[in-house]
């Protein structure tokens, strides 16, 4: 017994339920308040890395210890208590998984099957920049990783559109306009998990009821590529030709049968997870059995060096950054949430609102909106703009599919429009690279991408016209189910709602 009291660092302390803050509701905002301040100020620099922001949320953190009116202990106690919040975990335990799932379609070919598609329809010019758009959205929906499409598009497809006549800077924005796509509709994206994660709720409900407003966004989205995509003096070079015919493959195309598998599984009822691992193992054997990546770009142990490497460990090792940022984010909600603050942001928003629906949507796309214009990370802002979207939406019954909708819209959006945006800053940077080996590849500048995607604006306005119109709008039914008028018991009175 001496020896346990010997070596106990810190005295237990119980669940902490409430924490105070020099200068109040205000002070337990502090630390959230410097992480996106650390953010603008590193987008603004280009310096902005994922592990560079979490440096910043672990500062603010700091900073909300010397504002912390309790003792070290229980601040600490409470951050921790942030880091195992479900909502964080079931995110990052997802990105896990999809990570290894995106990076098996990857290696067997899906994207050169995706090439061998363009060639068979013979695009060039404006038709090559709007098949772009539709196979990123294709590829970027199987695999769940918007980034990961604006490097492969650029890499392989970028080139060769430029090669055939497609504009240089609209068919860069077709890829991130399909990048975006996958972020709003992917059962596997990062940030349709945590849309659904963070407001209590399934993935494939989510996907469904948000389907019709992908849709209606893509459509105008189509026609706008088709008429600007082409470049009037593109320069018949010849080189496009051998870029598609030595990437075209159509045996990666047997890869959209785990994606299917995965959909399939997932609209089934099962858990993702479930239909995830369904996908990977699908994937696993399709690759090996009809050749199309080897085991070891699979998963490879060399004894030599006593390393492991592979697409399955670098499904896993793509999102620890990301993971890490979640948690660190989560916990400063976390803080404000054990405030109070969040209670009075709450009413605060509710005094103003007075009771009209289309304010209260309004208020969350704004807010979200505001996040993703600070934090450059799409799924971090998503998770900062999370509560204040679910304790909003709740009170006034909104179904979580609909709250999970505008969670995750404005994020798909502006995660690719912004010039300080990552993805676009990544696409940036890819085609840089093909300038370098293209004589025909110019670079190009992030403001010149942003008046492009039209796919992201498209779909911001779409969902701020519903909200304003309340067309779609959902309310949650005593079972949970889908309901067209809020039910009783709601935290605001049912008379004081309007729509």
């Amino acid at each position: 017994m001496a020896d346990e009291e010997k070596f106990q660092l810190e005295p237990e302390v119980d669940e902490v339920t409430s924490i105070d803050f020099r200068l109040g509701s205000f002070g337990s905002a502090i630390p959230m308040l410097f992480f996106i301040v650390w953010a603008i100020i590193a987008s603004m620099t280009e310096v902005v890395t994922t592990n560079g922001l979490s440096l910043g949320a672990v500062i603010g953190l700091i900073v909300g210890m010397v504002l912390c009116k309790q003792d070290g202990h229980t601040y600490a106690q409470a951050v921790m208590e942030g880091f195992t919040q479900t909502i964080g975990a079931v995110a990052i335990v997802a990105w896990f998984f999809a990570g290894m799932f995106s990076e098996v379609l990857q290696a067997g070919g899906l994207v050169e099957g995706l090439i061998w598609l363009a060639e068979l329809a013979g695009a060039e010019g404006a038709i090559f920049t709007t098949l772009t758009f539709i196979l990123a959205a294709i590829f970027c929906s199987a695999v769940g990783t918007g980034y990961g499409t604006a490097v492969a598009f650029g890499t392989l497809m970028y080139p060769a559109g430029i090669a055939v006549g497609a504009h240089p800077v609209i068919l860069g924005g077709a890829i991130l306009s399909g990048a975006a796509f996958d972020d709003k509709l992917a059962p596997i994206s990062d940030t349709t998990i945590v849309s659904a994660a963070t407001q209590n709720t399934d993935v494939p409900g989510v996907v469904r009821y948000r389907f019709k407003y992908v849709i209606i966004a893509a459509i105008p989205v189509i026609f706008l590529y088709l008429w600007l995509g082409g470049a009037p003096d593109a320069a018949a070079v010849g080189e496009g030709a051998e870029i598609v015919a030595e990437y075209a493959d159509p045996a990666g195309l047997w890869l959209l049968i785990p994606f299917a598998v995965v959909l399939f599984v997932a609209f089934s009822g099962y858990h993702l997870i479930v239909s995830l691992s369904w996908g990977i193992a699908v994937g696993f054997i399709l690759n090996l059995i009809l050749g199309l990546a080897p085991l070891s770009d699979l998963v490879h142990f060399d004894f030599e060096e006593l390393t492991m490497s592979g697409a399955l460990i670098d499904g896993i090792a793509g999102y620890v950054e990301y993971a890490i940022l979640v948690m660190l984010i989560v916990s400063m909600g976390h803080l404000i949430q054990l405030s109070g603050a969040m209670h009075d942001i709450m009413v605060f928003a509710r005094s103003n609102i007075k009771g009209m629906l289309w304010r209260v949507e309004l208020s969350y796309w704004a807010v979200v909106a505001a996040m993703n214009t600070v934090i450059t990370i799409n799924t971090a802002a998503e998770v900062a703009a999370a509560p204040f979207v679910r304790e909003l939406g709740e009170s006034y019954g909104i179904h979580p599919y609909r709250r999970a909708a505008f969670l995750d819209g404005p994020t798909s959006s502006l995660g690719y429009v912004f010039p300080w945006s990552g993805g676009l800053l990544l696409l940036v940077t890819t085609i840089e690279a093909q300038a370098a080996e293209y004589a025909f590849v110019d670079p190009v500048l992030p403001t010149q991408l942003t008046p492009f995607v039209f796919y992201g604006f498209a779909l911001l306005l779409v969902l701020l016209i519903s909200g304003l119109t309340g067309w779609d709008r959902k309310f949650e039914g005593p079972e949970g189910e889908l309901s067209d008028k809020p039910h009783k018991g709601l935290l605001v009175e049912d008379s004081d709602i309007e729509e």
